[in-house]
């Protein structure tokens, strides 16, 4: 599933279209995608809108439409947006479809684990300002992830990392890097880890999510080298430190990688 800085990349792929009036739009309005929301009064409002900003937040983005508009969607597991030419002929997986006059900005989704959500007003959906706040933002301090692992004691931490109410944007991978970083074992507790290793936690939590911006969110690059990401996903990956087998296993509901002998 797309984590904060894939979702931040696909939200660029409509930047073309940032000023331009929508002269169509197209849906496939049955499909699982948009679920709670009625397809052909967005399709029939956004007709002559005009893209104004857009912006990524966790694991969602939102697109602001002139009209007090505004289009949230959700990549789910396999969900991306694309340009395509103004006369793109929509695939049987291009569920949406907003056709300007030099372009189509595509929301393609096979799985349809994701979502489309549509809202009219002045003020930000809620469905929006329910996300918590980045965990790059000053509103993520120590004291407030410390606090929040605490309510979530019981679950290890590795779980604890994919809950998007403390952490959003924070996926499978990327709760691996961190942990591997801060040298904590990913089926620990949350409620037994200790004040240095609270620090080193949350230290690590910004430092891959700012990296992974700049690295993932620009180009769709790979993370540098030495970073456990290009060894966990191999069948016999090994640790970039100690040249040792990783250990794998279901932890959190997720495949899980680490280094015995960093991750104590």
């Amino acid at each position: 599933m797309p984590e904060l800085a894939e979702v931040d990349y696909y939200r660029r792929q409509w930047d073309p279209g940032l000023g331009e009036k929508v002269v169509r739009v197209q849906v496939h309005p049955a499909k699982r995608v948009f679920r709670g929301t009625n397809a052909r009064a967005l399709s029939r409002k956004l007709a002559g809108a005009r893209l104004e900003n857009s912006q990524a937040s966790g694991k969602q983005m939102v697109f602001r439409f002139s009209g007090r508009l505004w289009v949230g969607l959700h990549l789910g597991m396999t969900g991306k947006l694309s340009v395509g030419a103004p006369n793109h002929s929509p695939g049987k997986h291009d569920h949406f479809v907003l056709f300007q006059k030099d372009r189509a900005l595509v929301f393609t989704d096979m799985r349809q684990f994701g979502r489309v959500l549509f809202h009219e007003g002045q003020q930000p959906p809620e469905w929006w300002r329910a996300i918590a706040p980045a965990v790059t933002s000053t509103a993520f301090s120590l004291e407030a992830m410390t606090q929040f692992l605490k309510r979530h004691g019981r679950l290890s931490i590795k779980g604890a990392l994919l809950l998007q109410k403390g952490f959003p944007g924070i996926g499978n991978w990327m709760a691996d890097e961190i942990l591997w970083r801060a040298g904590i074992e990913p089926a620990r507790t949350s409620a037994s880890l200790k004040v240095d290793e609270l620090k080193g936690l949350w230290k690590e939590v910004r430092f891959v999510a700012r990296q992974a911006m700049i690295k993932i969110g620009k180009d769709f690059g790979d993370p540098p080298k030495g970073w456990l990401f290009h060894e966990r996903w191999k069948r016999r990956g090994i640790c970039p430190k100690h040249k040792t087998s990783l250990g794998k296993e279901t932890i959190g509901g997720r495949t899980t990688a680490w280094c015995a002998k960093c991750q104590k």
